[in-house]
């Protein structure tokens, strides 16, 4: 059963990774795209690439996002997830530092920063510990 606690206990473990993924729906169907996040008080800050449009399908909908450290070397894995309405901002100059520098290049498109606010109204985290670990191997 979801708690506060609970609830930002999620969003202490969201504030750790630099990225995750946005789920919104796109001409009707599933889609996720990348972003870079910060967390300010309890509202999740999202910085996309304005050249996809991904931000116009965001804005005013509700939409999922999700975070994890798999492929780090802790010993607990964690994924969470964080569901609430969308909306486009702009944000303060000290929220733009926190997010820090963006890439140059997107696909190979100069990065065009869009801003969305996301205030979690459902918030999930769930825990793997001792999950064994599997390294990719390439074939050649």
């Amino acid at each position: 059963m979801p708690t506060e606690d609970n609830d930002l206990r999620a969003i202490e473990l969201l504030s750790r990774v630099p990225y995750g993924r946005v789920a919104m729906s796109m001409r009707a169907l599933p889609f996720l795209a990348v972003a870079r996040h910060i967390v300010v008080h309890g509202r999740v800050l999202l910085r996309m690439h304005a050249g996809f449009n991904h931000h116009q399908a965001c804005h005013g909908s509700v939409v999922a996002y999700g975070a994890d450290n798999f492929g780090s070397d802790h010993g607990t894995m964690w994924s969470v997830q964080c569901t609430g309405t969308a909306e486009i901002f702009d944000p303060a100059h000290a929220e733009l530092e926190l997010f820090g520098r963006g890439p140059h290049y997107v696909d190979g498109e100069l990065f065009n920063p869009v801003y969305l606010h996301i205030e979690p109204q459902f918030v999930t985290a769930h825990t793997l510990n001792n999950a064994p670990e599997r390294r990719f191997e390439h074939a050649l």
